[in-house]
């Protein structure tokens, strides 16, 4: 939520940004803008990475400022194959697989059909109820189009059909939905499970059952997701399990508070600015000796697989990875 009264006119969050090129009294020209509620010129340049809610050094979070506005002046130019596709979410056939009742609950959003092989299955997962499906989506896909009402609108709705599922703890595969569930204070709905970010119940599996980890002594590049950036809290924990399982997570320009987006939506948008930036993210990664690309979200994986590959990049899913560990999987 956009916090104005923190806002100290910096010009921080957009300075950093790295889809623009702004001065300092140019990114304060726009906050301005923003925050009179006009088109400012941040609102078409402007990827959705939410990086800027990260930048801001007072937690306004500008990025939400942003997102809103660009709604209102439907200032990014979205295809209507992208906005069906989008809508089509909510609607997908839904399904409840019914496991042991004293595990948690797995929710896949509307994942499912991206996973790659092998992603849910072995120790880890063996027993869980899953869920999946429109009714378990989490709407916060949405500000990827410039939008953010369906987030609000559809929040009681997200909740309600979870806490349907009468689980006391719904681990969330999907990296939006974490996200999602960051937001709900804001909307002031109540959560009343346990959420617990996909990383999170990883690390304590690995924590609990260190026998059964052979570490991998892998160097990997992290292509982190747009929607972490709402869920800044795990990038410790991710450390924690990457090295528990014997990964090195190889230092490199575009990580961590640097990520860049996937470019699976503006590269059809604006290719000529984004394309570039895809290639640079892939190649940060070779000239830092990873041996593979690990994703967190389905969508990013399937956006930049075709191009790791070409960089002899393998590209892992991260449970994919920790299976690997486990000894279920072969490292690529």
């Amino acid at each position: 939520m956009w916090e104005a009264e923190k806002c100290n006119l910096c010009g921080e969050c957009l300075v950093r940004c790295q889809y623009v090129d702004f001065d300092q009294d140019k990114a304060v020209s726009e906050i301005r803008e923003l925050m009179a509620g006009r088109p400012a010129e941040i609102l078409k340049e402007c990827v959705t990475c939410c990086a800027c809610n990260e930048y801001c050094p007072t937690g306004a979070n500008p990025f939400d400022l942003i997102n809103r506005l660009q709604e209102v002046h439907q200032s990014l130019p979205i295809p209507e194959k992208m906005r069906k596709f989008m809508d089509a979410g909510g609607t997908m056939p839904s399904a409840v697989i019914g496991g042991d009742a004293s595990k948690p609950v797995l929710s896949l959003c509307v994942m499912d059909p991206a996973l790659p092989p092998g992603a849910v299955g072995g120790r880890m997962f063996d027993g869980m109820t899953v869920a999946k499906g429109g009714e378990y989506f989490c709407y916060l896909g949405y500000v990827h189009i410039g939008m953010d009402s369906p987030l609000k609108a559809h929040a009681q709705e997200f909740i309600d059909r979870l806490a349907g599922l009468g689980a006391r703890e719904i681990v969330f595969l999907h990296a939006d939905c974490h996200a999602m569930l960051n937001k709900m204070p804001e909307y002031g709905i109540d959560v009343p499970f346990k959420a617990t970010h996909l990383i999170e119940y990883m690390r304590d599996y690995v924590k609990a059952h260190p026998d059964q980890v052979s570490p991998l002594n892998r160097r990997i590049a992290y292509q982190r997701p747009c929607a972490s950036r709402y869920s800044p809290e795990i990038e410790p924990v991710l450390d924690d399990l990457f090295e528990r399982i014997g990964v090195e997570r190889v230092e490199r320009t575009y990580d961590r508070e640097s990520a860049l987006c996937c470019g699976g939506l503006f590269s059809r948008i604006y290719p000529d600015r984004i394309k570039p930036l895809m290639a640079g993210n892939l190649q940060d990664a070779v000239e830092h000796q990873a041996e593979a690309m690990v994703f967190l979200c389905p969508l990013c994986m399937a956006t930049l697989a075709k191009g790791a590959h070409a960089q002899n990049l393998k590209p892992i899913f991260i449970t994919q990875l920790v299976r690997m560990a486990l000894g279920e999987l072969p490292f690529p």
